[in-house]
């Protein structure tokens, strides 16, 4: 094996998911026979390795190769970091934001005052720091904390790349387990899995594999069965039938499944999964023969989610018939309007029940109920609180009700040092009426949350369309509440004259009831519409047409770009998200010399960029969909900045991973929000995500134009495909029990 030393010139690219590295390096040997005047000659060297940076000296171990386009190359298979030994390598090295608080002008004044002596100042003899201008004592206590937070991980990565784990999580593992990190992985690698955001449990076990883990070892299969249960979780269920778990778990294991039997077995016993038995399915032995694996999470939220909604039901307060039909009278004749028969009995349902749901599809007259329920309960003088699932959702909840209102983290109080809702039954929420929109998007362990909060006297009013996509998180509350026949309902039908001139209602409720919608091309005879379809039948073509639109078409017939939202129906490939992201970002916000930026592997974030929030960050209070705006990089204190509406948060570089580029988005993750415009490509290559309901949810996304760029054939195949995936949720008949 050969073995090439020098220092690191520049890093031409580095991958975020393998550490695969392109270097400029200026070998040792060269630059000391360096003569004055001479141009260095650069070698490239190549190969997976810890994140490195400018100025580093380091020690690669491979072997040259020749590639057939870039020539000589170093294929590096291990590489050993050394400390710089000369001022302009420290300098370099020590500007290049590998430290928090050191950049370039803090490098090159630490480096003139200590020279070559800087790191034994840093370790040694940090108090002498503050000589240098313009370093206090924090800036100094940040220095010194930095610098020994780096050493250390660079042990962690180099432990986890002796281990073919990405080095990319080594700052998340350090900042969990501290000095004890890779203690903590070597005695169990599957709590990575658990502990770490973005480690899944195929990368846990591999490391675990490549500890010397037995794959028959009770730790790796108890670690597989929690698996396939998260796994289904992640997937909408509650839980999994023991069959399936069992079969899930050995094919995820590749292991046979009788060996995972006695562990289950135990997991039960110990309480640390729960086996519901439901009449009707015991076996000779009187156990239950295919019992419902449960997590106990998962459990106590199903079913305490159903007893406090039983709880609810049984309460009734019915009002005055007479007040409330005087009421009814008042209101129409104040909004110059008359209700229909179902949303009188709208109306009249939600001031005598404790619990009651409306839904229906766009135009058919929510927000006209939503005003008379809010007035009626106004009059009563209650305490009304509005809330929906995410801020967007939120915001326009307030602005059409013309009352504030709130997510359900902000209403619900989550505290991040305790990693809980402040509100719960000890100390409730103070109201009399809760209205809550959007209900489609909320899971069941929120919903219970939620729910534990209510005062007993509370009057729940739920709102939302049941046809939508269901939540991202398990179960399905507002079709299973429905489903039930338990809770007083009404679904609103009737198309009101006013929306039924808009094509985009009329063709969300085309597509709902299984019918093709009416694709009119933007021609001139009908510019007054506000849906179109354009005709395209390769990826390519819906790609160049999509752009077009974007940058050039729709500015120039007076729409902003900021009120343009893409949606896809998947993540991968040429229409995809993820590459439609890239594209858009090119012509939407382009580089400049006025715009800072930041590159992690082959991703940018500039300046400027729309973003979504990827995961619920409870001590940033930012949570899952969440739309924002990159304001600024701070190289110094390794920190972007994003606007979220009006407020500013920070974040550090290692948490970037958390953030994605938002001028595409799945059309899951636009649940709760609408956009002026939408654009939603459609190609036959998204055919395992064509179905009704997230063709119907996307087309409900626009509020003035909708514009279908692809294959007639796509819309067909949604259209016709109703068959939805069955979630396992036992929520309807729990409230059915006697």
């Amino acid at each position: 094996m050969d073995i090439l030393e020098g220092i690191i010139e520049r890093v031409t690219y580095q991958s975020e998911a393998s550490g695969y590295a392109v270097l400029k390096l200026l070998p040792q040997s060269q630059k000391q026979a360096l003569q004055p005047g001479q141009q260095p000659e650069w070698v490239t060297a190549v190969g997976e390795m810890p994140p490195v940076y400018a100025g580093e000296s380091v020690r690669l171990h491979g072997a040259w190769t020749l590639h057939p386009k870039h020539g000589s190359q170093f294929r590096a298979s291990k590489i050993e970091k050394l400390m710089p030994a000369t001022a302009v390598g420290l300098e370099k090295y020590l500007a290049s934001g590998l430290i928090r608080g050191v950049g370039p002008v803090t490098a090159k004044r630490l480096i003139q005052a200590f020279g070559t002596e800087i790191i034994d100042v840093i370790e040694r003899h940090p108090e002498r720091l503050q000589e240098v201008p313009k370093i206090g004592p924090r800036k100094r206590e940040m220095i010194v904390s930095s610098w020994l937070e780096h050493r250390e991980i660079q042990n962690v990565m180099i432990f986890l790349q002796e281990h073919g784990v990405s080095t990319t999580y080594a700052v998340k593992i350090y900042k969990k387990y501290r000095d004890q990190a890779i203690a903590v992985v070597q005695a169990n690698p599957y709590r990575l899995a658990e502990d770490i955001w973005g480690i899944g449990f195929k990368t846990a076990d591999a490391l675990a594999q490549s500890l010397g883990l037995d794959p028959h070892s009770p730790l790796r299969l108890r670690a597989g069965l929690f698996y396939a249960l998260q796994k289904a979780s992640q997937d909408g269920h509650l839980y999994l039938p023991r069959a399936e778990l069992l079969e899930k778990t050995a094919a995820l294991l590749e292991v046979e499944s009788e060996l995972c039997v006695p562990v289950l077995a135990l997991l039960i016993a110990a309480q640390q999964l729960v086996a519901h038995r439901a009449l009707g399915e015991l076996g000779d032995s009187g156990e239950p023969e295919n019992p419902d694996l449960y997590l106990q999470d998962a459990w106590l939220a199903e079913s305490e989610a159903a007893r406090l909604l039983r709880l609810l039901l049984s309460r009734s307060d019915p009002p005055d018939p007479a007040a409330l039909s005087d009421y009814l009278g008042v209101f129409e004749r104040d909004n110059q309007l008359e209700l229909a028969p179902e949303q009188r009995d709208a109306v009249r349902l939600s001031a005598a029940c404790k619990v009651f749901v409306l839904t229906g599809g766009p135009g058919t007259g929510k927000t006209t109920v939503s005003k008379a329920i809010l007035g009626w309960f106004a009059k009563q003088k209650a305490k009304i609180q509005l809330a929906s699932p995410t801020g967007r959702a939120a915001k326009r909840l307030s602005e059409v009700a013309g009352r504030p209102a709130k997510t359900l983290h902000r209403l619900l109080e989550f505290d991040p040092s305790k990693q809980a809702f402040l509100r719960d039954q000890h100390f409730p929420l103070e109201l009399d009426v809760l209205v809550l929109d959007e209900v489609s998007m909320i899971d069941l362990p929120l919903f219970y949350a939620l729910l534990k909060a209510l005062p007993e006297t509370a009057h729940l009013i739920l709102i939302g369309d049941s046809d939508q996509l269901p939540s991202v998180g398990p179960g399905a509350v507002l079709r299973h509440i429905l489903d039930s026949g338990q809770v007083p309902a009404v679904t609103l039908k009737q198309i009101f004259r006013q929306a039924e001139a808009s094509l985009i209602v009329r063709n969300a409720h085309r597509v709902n009831s299984g019918l093709l919608p009416e694709l009119l091309p933007p021609t001139g005879s009908h510019r007054a519409a506000d849906a179109f379809f354009i005709r395209a039948e390769s990826p390519e073509a819906i790609l160049d047409i999509l752009l077009d639109l974007v940058a050039r078409r729709l500015p120039a017939a007076g729409y902003k770009t900021e009120d343009l939202q893409v949606l896809c129906p998947m993540h991968r490939g040429l229409i995809g998200a993820q590459r439609l992201n890239q594209e858009l970002q090119a012509v939407l916000n382009p580089p400049s010399p006025a715009k800072s930026e930041l590159m992690r592997g082959n991703r940018i974030l500039r300046q400027g960029d729309r973003v979504i929030q990827l995961r619920n960050n409870y001590d940033r209070a930012v949570f899952n969909g969440d739309l924002g705006q990159v304001q600024d990089f701070d190289g110094e204190e390794q920190l972007l900045k994003i606007a979220f509406g009006e407020t500013q948060v920070d974040y550090d570089f290692a948490d970037l991973d958390e953030l994605g580029l938002a001028y595409a988005l799945t059309v899951h993750k636009s649940q709760g929000s609408e956009y002026p415009v939408v654009i939603l490509p459609l190609s036959t290559q998204h055919f395992l995500m064509l179905q009704r309901n997230l063709l119907y949810t996307a087309m409900t996304r626009a509020r003035k134009l909708l514009i279908l760029v692809g294959q007639a054939k796509a819309v067909e195949l949604a259209v016709n495909n109703f068959q939805e995936q069955k979630r396992y949720s036992r929520l309807a008949q729990l409230l059915q029990a006697p």
